[in-house]
């Protein structure tokens, strides 16, 4: 079954408790920190240029976007955001969202591996685990190539992941229930070890009006534990250098009991082109 449709209408009271508002503080941080750098002789950069450069700064794509909800908190920061994910369902949610704040986010319906823009952007950010659903090298490299295409020169990727020790020492196989006034959910975790595939299936029981009877269904996902070292290749092999690594809970240097970790990758390659072509 195709993940996030029927649990998007349900998808942010299950995650009311998630500190979106910190990871839109950090991560505000870390483009003002690592993202396009004004050049040292900037008072050779005038006009248009600057305004160029300074544009690009500021237009941040949310790879995996969900309902919207960090898209949103990225916005009201200044940032000039556009939205992407697969599920329109979701994209629904976010699009309301959207109606009720008068933001000017553009979303777009497309798988991340097939990523399509109409321009570069100074960052792109791709969190809340959502580069574990890419379950083989080949959708890791796909979507970091595009990312990196995608990127303005010395733009950088934000993304997080889940550790295989999350999967295989904390998750495991485990089961986790939650009541809610109006909606439920049971959430059976089966890992995969030789896959290192992690398996979870949600039933979902949610009232469809006041006092009315209950719906169920069920949705299936399955998202890939990744090493340290692996991602660090991938980015590499999709032409960007890895400028920061960190313990997502600690915002310390990852260890061997880290289960999810940041990745700043900056884009060189387009840099390096220049460099060359301007020498020529």
């Amino acid at each position: 079954m195709e993940a996030y449709t029927d649990f998007a209408s349900v998808y942010d009271i299950f995650m009311d408790a998630t500190p979106y508002e910190e990871w839109a503080d950090f991560l505000s941080e870390l483009i003002e920190k690592y993202g396009i750098s004004v050049p040292a002789e900037k008072e050779k950069i005038q006009g248009t240029a600057e305004m160029l450069l300074q544009s690009e700064r500021n237009l941040v794509l949310d790879l995996g976007c969900g309902t919207g909800t960090l898209t949103e908190l990225l916005y009201r920061k200044g940032y000039d955001v556009m939205g992407v994910d697969n599920s329109q369902e979701m994209l629904n949610v976010a699009m309301a969202k959207k109606e009720k704040t008068g933001s000017e986010i553009l979303y777009l319906c497309q798988d991340m591996r097939e990523l399509d823009l109409y321009s570069t952007v100074g960052t792109v950010v791709c969190v809340c685990d959502s580069v574990n659903y890419l379950l083989e090298d080949e959708d890791v490299m796909d979507t970091f190539s595009l990312v990196n295409n995608y990127l303005y020169p010395g733009g950088i990727f934000i993304f997080d992941f889940n550790t295989v020790y999350k999967y295989e020492a904390v998750i495991g196989d485990t089961t986790i229930a939650e009541n809610r006034e109006t909606c439920s959910f049971i959430w059976e975790n089966y890992y995969h070890e030789d896959e290192r595939l992690n398996e979870y299936e949600i039933t979902f029981f949610v009232r469809e009006a006041p006092e009315g009877l209950f719906r169920r269904f069920t949705e299936t996902h399955f998202q890939r534990g990744y090493t340290l070292s692996e991602m660090r290749a991938f980015v590499e092999q999709a032409g960007m250098e890895v400028a920061l690594v960190l313990d997502a809970d600690t915002h310390e240097a990852p260890g061997e009991r880290s289960e999810r970790i940041y990745v700043v990758a900056r884009e060189c390659m387009k840099k390096k082109e220049t460099a060359v072509s301007g020498r020529d």
